[in-house]
């Protein structure tokens, strides 16, 4: 996340974790409304870890029961302990014993069905406030062996992926993620247009000039030429 305040709402995608159907079309439509992009809907749990891994969302507003063998809780406490992306429970279940699961996987939200618009609106906001300021003040996040010094000022996580400038975290889109998740992995080797392509797209055949606007966008927003082309081969991260 890179604004902590004033956030412009159509930058910030919001993935819908929610089985019933037409409570997930209503609550899409009314997010559009509000003025967020919808990253798109899911209606298990396991669909839900997948979209997540390759679309990276900003937020998620997920339900706790859910389709399948696996709650929105145990989806939540994947998803915060390797994307650490904010999650609000929307659910109509207010025990004690929900409750209590629900905590552990540490949620910015805890809201109960039916759900005013302006309760979701404030909660979403709220929730985006206290995750940027978490991670524009944190000095230190997991620093070990899987933190990977790129520049003097640049290092990327790899149990996490994420990107940091400064001890600060950049906000990449999914692709901008998974590319730096192939170059890392492969850090001083030449990572070939295929493979790259391949990886980020699942595509057999690929698209150079889509690559090239990828790496354009990242190399406008990091502001430095870390990445490095091969001319006619791939590209590369060197090691320092």
């Amino acid at each position: 996340m890179s604004k902590v305040s004033n956030f412009v709402k159509e930058d910030i995608s919001i993935l819908i974790v929610e089985d019933e159907t037409v409570l997930a079309i209503g609550m899409e439509y009314s997010l559009q409304n509000m003025g967020y992009n919808i990253s798109g809907i899911e209606s298990t749990a396991q669909n839900a870890i997948e979209h997540v891994r390759s679309k990276r969302p900003d937020i998620i507003i997920m339900d706790i029961n859910l389709k399948g063998n696996v709650s929105g809780t145990s989806a939540a406490k994947q998803i915060w302990q390797y994307y650490k992306i904010p999650i609000i429970f929307l659910t109509s279940y207010s025990d004690e014993k929900t409750i209590k699961e629900a905590i552990v996987c540490e949620p910015y939200g805890y809201l109960l069905k039916p759900c005013k618009d302006d309760e979701l609106n404030i909660a979403i906001q709220v929730a985006i406030y206290k995750h940027n300021y978490f991670f524009k003040n944190i000095k230190t996040f997991n620093k070990n062996e899987n933190l990977i010094k790129l520049t003097n000022n640049i290092e990327f996580h790899k149990g996490k992926s994420l990107l940091y400038y400064k001890n600060k975290p950049i906000k990449l889109t999914g692709n901008e993620t998974k590319l730096f998740e192939i170059l890392c992995e492969n850090l001083g080797e030449t990572v070939s247009f295929e493979r790259i392509s391949s990886y980020i797209w699942r595509d057999s055949l690929y698209d150079l000039g889509k690559l090239r606007t990828l790496i354009y966008r990242v190399k406008q927003k990091i502001k430095d030429d870390l990445i490095q082309s091969v001319f006619e081969v791939g590209y590369k991260i060197e090691e320092i």
